[in-house]
């Protein structure tokens, strides 16, 4: 199928061009090829071209973007290639809007190094943001599988990442407080309340090749046969991490976050509300998240303390905060010792913790069966596997030498059905606000959700500790960008980045030189710029008359 242009002669001898859209299809009778109309566009004087140019954008919306350029090659044009530009183009825009480039600039002209460096490292970051991999791999992907503001050839030595990387690392708290300031500022940031949690991420090495930073310790991901890290991110109610920290794999929650508190007091963010997991949780912490103004909100473990059980067992009417949250608010002891608890309960969690409870009853029931049929060495092991299983021990007493379900613990447990409990040292916050600010903490969950499943920050090809931290590092900004850009356009990084990355540059060659140029962007494309204040990229990126090529 294509445009033709028929001319015809007038009687008056003056030629008259008429534009077609026609196609060929074989003719049996005569055995070729002829031309059939499909539709007249009439006089070529008086052609709406507008109108053309609606329906050949209308048409290369079907098209891919590499096939709709080089569809649009002007005659005469040979088409080379096209790559992803749209979330290089966000990404970049982002990064100077943001203020980190300056920051990473000042940095680097204070330390007198190439402000290269700048660029080199929006690469790594944009590179884990877009399509993470090896550095290696990565400075092939930087020159040729997409396009990025200010980046030109960088030659096939991986040394310069790495370099960029070292800088990165030798200059982090600079850079990092820089960041956050510049950040802050713009975004107008909210850090009156601070949320913290901790994750880990393993090394699949052997268990020899531990060493006094890849450590065994208590593994998030259940991996407690490979030696990890642990990375604990400090985040805003808003979403938007504040500074990450990179620790030894055994790192213990308890002193973590004694050593946090005190490196974000550097950057007057001392009055502030800490929100924590029950992993935080113990008094010398709670002392010390209250220096200087400061206060806490804290899980706190339902089955262990005597102030905890206390709180649970206290009568009180539940207030609804919203649908499937309850909460009461208690005091327990007096003088110093007094403490405010908020008891949190969830109707639907508490059928669920209903249902998994009666499984495990059933579970128990037949084991206990099972256990009867059994004499010496084999009953004694059935037991003891019985009796420290995490879920059913706690439903099981002993009483006259034999294993019984203890309905007592039974209805003990299911008190608990659906709660959870915290505890705060602010006496201004309702106990709704409470409950709710503790719930953010979800936000630090989907941190570490997009760290490892978005940004793939493992597999890690790093041993030494400073690349191990640079490449954390280089992941969090990468994390700060993109949590901006869902906050604003109000949708997952995943969508963003799939539907920007269809915007794609062509690289065009002629006689005249080469152009490059992107495609149209659609609808979603302009919504989602726009939510984030980011500037249509232009048609024509580049110009290069002559023989540039």
């Amino acid at each position: 199928m294509y445009l033709r242009r028929v001319t015809r002669r007038n009687r008056d001898g003056s030629e008259v061009s008429y534009v077609q859209l026609a196609h060929n299809v074989w003719d049996p009778v005569k055995q070729r090829s002829v031309t059939q109309v499909i539709h007249n566009f009439g006089r070529e004087d008086q052609l709406d071209r507008e109108a053309l140019a609606r329906l050949a954008r209308s048409i290369t919306r079907f098209l891919d973007p590499e096939q709709a350029l080089a569809a649009q090659a002007p005659e005469g044009t040979s088409f080379l290639r096209a790559v992803p530009m749209g979330g290089g183009w966000l990404l970049d825009r982002l990064w100077r809007r943001l203020g980190i480039g300056a920051a990473i600039g000042r940095v680097a002209a204070q330390r007198r190094v190439s402000a290269l460096v700048e660029r080199l490292i929006f690469c790594l970051v944009a590179n884990r943001a877009l399509d993470p991999m090896s550095k290696l791999a990565a400075l092939e992907w930087a020159q040729q599988d997409t396009w990025l503001a200010g980046v030109g050839e960088l030659g096939e030595d991986p040394q310069v990442f790495y370099r960029s990387m070292d800088f990165l690392l030798d200059c982090d708290e600079e850079v990092q407080r820089e960041v956050f300031f510049a950040v802050s500022d713009l975004l107008n940031l909210q850090v009156d309340l601070i949320l913290f949690d901790t994750t880990s991420t393993y090394f699949e090495i052997p268990a020899e090749r531990e060493d006094e930073f890849r450590k065994f310790g208590e593994s998030k991901d259940r991996r407690w046969d490979l030696p990890q890290v642990v990375i604990g991110f400090a985040v805003t109610k808003e979403g938007i991490p504040v500074r990450c920290f990179i620790y030894p794999g055994n790192a213990s929650d308890q002193e973590i976050i004694r050593e946090v508190k005190d490196k974000l007091r550097e950057w007057r963010l001392h009055r502030v509300i800490w929100v924590c997991d029950t992993g935080f949780n113990s008094e010398e912490n709670r002392n010390y998240l209250q220096r200087a103004g400061g206060h806490y909100i804290i899980g706190e473990k339902l089955r262990q303390g005597t102030a905890n059980r206390a709180a649970l067992a206290r009568q009180g009417r539940y207030r609804k905060v919203q649908e499937g949250l309850d909460v009461k608010q208690v005091w327990v002891g007096e003088g110093e010792t007094r403490r405010r608890f908020v008891v949190c309960r969830n109707l639907d969690e508490a059928r669920r913790d209903e249902h998994r409870r009666e499984r495990w009853l059933e579970k128990i029931a037949e084991e206990l069966e099972a256990i009867k049929g059994k004499q010496g060495e084999a009953r004694t092991q059935a037991e003891a596997e019985l009796i420290t299983h995490p879920s059913m021990r706690r439903y099981i007493s002993r009483r006259h030498g034999r294993l019984v379900i203890d309905r007592t613990k039974v209805k003990a447990d299911a008190h608990l059905d659906g709660k959870f409990l915290l505890s705060s040292s602010d006496d201004e916050l309702t106990a709704e606000e409470i409950a709710l600010y503790y719930k953010q903490l979800i936000e630090v969950e989907a941190c570490w959700r997009d760290q490892k499943h978005i940004l793939d920050l493992r597999p890690i090809y790093h041993r030494k500790e400073d690349r191990i931290r640079a490449h954390v590092l280089l992941s969090f900004l990468a994390l700060l960008l993109c949590r901006v850009a869902e906050t604003r356009a109000h949708d997952t990084w995943r969508n963003l980045r799939r539907e920007l990355e269809r915007i794609q540059l062509g690289y065009f060659k002629g006689s005249a030189g080469r152009v490059h140029q992107r495609t149209e962007l659609t609808h979603r494309q302009r919504e989602i710029l726009t939510a984030v204040e980011v500037p249509e990229p232009p048609v024509f990126l580049a110009i290069e008359p002559g023989n540039a090529a």
